[in-house]
């Protein structure tokens, strides 16, 4: 509380302008949960990224005081890779309450609690979502899920790899056309889709390694390689299986063109 008080102090003083103290104060608006979780709560207003809460290897008990708390600031809580058992004990303590509505995208491992007055304000940016197969899709939607929530229109076309390389330029062709600012391409195996796509389109495209495969490249190693040697200018990589990472960094962008 010391620095916000120095920081109000030196506003009311005008040592800093009114902008200059928000920045500072939303540096310093870290929430604390027991000894366990520190929640960025502010994290959207200074990032213009949710904070989504990692549900993996935490326990029930633990993700359900961290959803708590984070409620308590907040009018939603974004849950990803949750478990059967987390996802019990959400609706048990949940889906009753008549301030809250509880939506699930199972595929994407996503759970959003949001008060049901609260809406996820549309910024207007248009990201494109390709994936090479369909053992791609639950990584796809997890990204699909997170461009939603930070206000873009998402265009999606799944199971289009180069096994049968004719089908990826129809649902190219329609996401240039509706004016797509990135494109996110999800691919496992040796991950070639993302050069490919790339190569082909005049907006930055974001390459997504699958852990998908056989042998040597199945943990996604062997796509996360040919995505970062690929040769086609406009391509970045995130990490394996990343799709929160993907979708986080392409609504950035996306947003910023449009505003």
């Amino acid at each position: 509380m010391d620095d916000i008080k120095e920081i109000l102090k030196k506003l009311i003083n005008e040592e800093i302008t009114l902008e200059q103290a928000e920045k500072l104060l939303k540096v310093n608006m870290i929430k604390e949960v027991g000894d366990f979780a520190k929640l960025d709560v502010f994290r959207k207003a200074r990032t213009g990224v949710p904070e989504v809460i990692y549900a993996q290897n935490k326990t029930s008990e633990i993700l359900i005081k961290i959803v708590a708390s984070f409620l308590e600031s907040n009018k939603y809580a974004i849950i990803s890779r949750y478990n059967k058992e987390h996802e019990e004990l959400i609706f048990r303590s949940y889906n009753k309450d008549s301030n809250y509505i509880i939506e699930k995208n199972e595929l994407a491992k996503i759970l959003i609690i949001k008060d049901k007055s609260y809406q996820f304000e549309k910024k207007g940016g248009i990201v494109g979502i390709i994936t090479a197969g369909s053992s791609d899709i639950p990584i796809a939607e997890e990204a699909r899920e997170i461009l939603k929530l930070m206000g873009c229109g998402v265009i999606t076309s799944y199971d289009v790899g180069i096994a049968g390389i004719h089908r990826i330029f129809t649902p190219l062709s329609l996401m240039i056309k509706e004016g797509v600012n990135v494109i996110i391409v999800c691919a496992g195996m040796e991950g070639t889709l993302p050069g490919v796509v790339a190569a082909l389109v005049d907006v930055p495209v974001i390459g997504v390694p699958i852990s998908s495969g056989y042998g040597i490249g199945a943990s996604g190693e062997g796509a996360l390689i040919t995505m970062l040697q690929s040769c086609s200018p406009g391509l970045l990589v995130v990490n394996i299986d990343n799709g929160f990472g993907a979708a986080a960094s392409a609504a950035l962008i996306a947003n910023k063109i449009k505003k």
